[in-house]
């Protein structure tokens, strides 16, 4: 058995384990990252960047309905899925490899396992960490207890983001981020999609009227929503047709079978027992990402369970990649109230706290409502739309959230997010004037809602 010696081992090269890697390479400490499957991890090949290329092209198709004079044949799926295989690099990684190499990043390909303080183990070989070793292993799917769930070989993200066609019908478990965006894909495509959703809400964590918008959509998209209904079990027969069983009595059948009821993190399999943590729970850690029990271990991304947002793994990247060079580091916002998109059409932007959440919280807040085609950038894009803007403001007059529905409202968010983040009040934003005509004057809608 060989043994190698770096000043930091981390496991897993997806988005935050490539991030904390490149950014520790390149202040000159020799760096180990190990991976057994792609580098750039589930978020590149499998879920964030393959799903949009899916939804991408509807969204243009619906858009250039909005806008008089401008034509469109329709969609030509073989064109699309092999858009969205050029967006994943076919599933080849070796576009990525050279990022590492130029920051002198060792990459060690195999299943990573922690085998004791600092130390882990890739098939035959030992990695030594002198100072740190870090844990961004990611998640997977959730797979909930239902009879037949498992024989019946459903998808999980991976199957349902990289399948070579449309399936001719597929039934969704799940009416979460991932359930609703891969529906619309599909149904776009020609898919006739059923969403079975065991809460009375889809996408339940956000403000009742995204909720109420995204459903719309999916309707007039032909997907049929069931609601209030939970699975009890599933069957594949002979045709190889799926059926699932619903607790109010009705079944929903299709070709396919996708199970989008959540994620964890993936740490199964990585030796916590060996330094006396639990297999397949999160690494727990605090704010600057270093576990309470063990000084030399970190956890990033959906290995922690803190915010499992592939921006917000990098972002606790950079933060742990400074705390191992010896900086004054820590997270500041992370976690539920992290910033969040839903790229359907409407897209769904949010930040910081709904109504409700803030509620909970023990905060007295009021919420400022506008139309988000409401402005004169609205004529150009998004044309007729359905759209809310929501800001969440406590009783002293900052901004504890934001939710925007709407044609690409997702790069409204950023603004937001400064907002929140630096607990703006709405009177300081009074001399932050929008350009004419930009769907940006929503902001001032917003502040005119509040007599400013």
């Amino acid at each position: 058995m060989a043994e190698r010696s770096f000043d930091v081992i981390v496991i897993g090269a997806g988005p935050a384990g490539e991030v904390a890697a490149g950014r520790l390479g390149e202040a000159g400490l020799e760096v180990a990252l190990v991976e057994e499957h792609l580098v750039g991890g589930e978020c590149s090949y499998y879920a964030c960047m393959p799903s949009k290329a899916l939804l991408r092209p509807g969204q243009l198709l619906a858009e250039i309905g909005r806008v008089p004079g401008v034509r469109a044949e329709g969609l030509d799926v073989a064109a699309v899925l092999a858009r969205r295989d050029e967006v994943i690099h076919d599933l080849d990684d070796s576009v990525q490899v050279p990022w590492l190499e130029q920051r002198g990043v060792t990459l060690v390909r195999g299943r990573g396992r922690i085998d004791g303080e600092k130390r882990a183990r890739v098939g035959d070989d030992a990695l030594v960490a002198r100072r740190a070793l870090v844990v961004a292993t990611g998640s997977g799917p959730v797979m909930p207890p239902i009879p037949g769930l498992k024989e019946a070989r459903p998808w999980g993200n991976r199957e349902a983001t990289t399948a070579s066609a449309p399936p001719e019908s597929l039934v969704v478990l799940g009416g979460g981020v991932v359930g609703v965006e891969l529906a619309q894909a599909w149904a776009t495509l020609g898919t006739r999609v059923t969403v079975v959703e065991g809460l009375h809400r889809l996408i339940s964590r956000e403000e009742p009227f995204a909720c109420e918008q995204v459903e719309a959509a999916l309707l007039e998209a032909g997907v049929d929503v069931r609601r209030g209904s939970r699975a009890v079990s599933v069957a594949r027969d002979a045709d190889g047709d799926v059926t699932v069983d619903l607790d109010n009595g009705t079944s929903a059948s299709g070709a396919e079978l996708l199970v989008a009821v959540g994620r964890r993190p993936a740490t199964d399999g990585l030796g916590l027992e060996t330094v006396g943590l639990e297999p397949g729970k999160p690494v727990e850690v605090g704010k600057n990402l270093r576990s309470a029990t063990h000084d030399w271990l970190y956890a990033i991304g959906d290995a922690n369970g803190r915010a499992l947002l592939t921006h917000m793994g990098k972002y606790q990247a950079r933060i742990a990649a400074d705390v191992i060079l010896g900086k004054d580091a820590s997270v500041v916002s992370d976690g539920p109230l992290s910033p969040r998109v839903i790229f359907t059409d409407p897209q769904v932007a949010a930040v910081g706290h709904t109504v409700a959440s803030a509620e909970q919280a023990g905060l007295k807040v009021r919420a400022l409502d506008v139309e988000t085609g409401a402005n004169a950038g609205a004529s150009f894009i998004g044309r007729n739309a359905p759209g809310t803007s929501r800001l969440v403001v406590d009783e002293g007059g900052v901004i504890v959230g934001a939710t925007f529905t709407g044609v690409e409202v997702a790069e409204s968010l950023h603004a937001a997010t400064i907002a929140v983040v630096c607990e703006l009040r709405l009177e300081q934003l009074v001399h932050a004037v929008p350009c004419f005509p930009t769907r940006s004057e929503l902001w001032l809608k917003l502040l005119e809602a509040d007599g400013l």
